[in-house]
Order: structure tokens, then C-alpha cells, then sequence
């Protein structure tokens, strides 16, 4: 039986969940007072960061959700968001439009992972 890892564990939640070959990470955001593409930026590297603690990379990503809290800005997160996606290497992905945790935050995005 494979054992469950917890990568970033706090009081409410943990950054992310490695399980039987793949790693579900938290939705992560930018900063507050971030442009659209700058929090789509900070929200990718910590994808980056994350992923390479689980052991694994953007290329092993199986799927993404990402939120936005205006959909106009969806050009604007996609420029970052296809100059960051490997070629060849693009996941099963979804965009929606929805209240985030607070008005300063503009994307969430949330990805699940194959481990290597």
C-alpha cells in the first residue's frame, strides 16, 4: 500500500498531497495589489516550486483548474499561462470565474500531477 505524503503541512491545510503516483496541490495565488499576468506569474512558480518538492515537474501536469475573479482578464492569464506550459506537454485544463478567498486575489490555480 503506498503511503500518503503532505508537502507544506499547516494547521488548515497542506500545500500538497502525494498519494499512489500522483500529487494534488492547493490553489495557489498571487500577491495581493498584483496585476492579473504578475499574480499568474507568482501562481505558476509556486506551481513550479511545489511540484519540484513533490519530486516531480510541470510536464507530468494532468490536469488544471483555474479561477479567475474577472473573466475579461482571461487573454491576460492565458499570455503567462502558454509561455509557461511545456509544448507537447499542455494538461486537460478548465478556467471558470468565481469570488476568490478575498477581493485582492485575481487567479487561483490549482493543478494535479503524476509523480515521477
Amino acid at each position: 500500500m503506498s503511503e500518503i505524503k503532505r508537502i507544506g503541512v499547516g494547521a488548515r491545510m497542506s500545500e500538497a498531497v502525494a498519494y499512489n503516483g500522483i500529487v494534488w496541490l492547493a490553489g495557489q495565488v498571487g500577491n495581493p495589489g498584483e496585476s492579473v499576468t504578475e499574480q499568474t506569474k507568482t501562481c505558476l512558480a509556486e506551481v513550479d516550486r511545489i511540484l519540484a518538492a513533490a519530486g516531480t515537474d510541470k510536464t507530468r501536469i494532468l490536469s488544471a483548474q483555474i479561477w479567475l475573479a474577472d473573466i475579461s482578464t482571461f487573454g491576460e492569464m492565458n499570455a503567462v499561462w502558454d509561455a509557461w506550459v511545456p509544448a507537447g506537454n499542455t494538461p486537460a485544463r478548465a478556467t471558470g470565474e468565481a469570488k476568490l478567498a478575498t477581493p485582492e486575489y485575481k487567479v487561483e490555480v490549482i493543478v494535479t500531477a503524476a509523480l515521477k
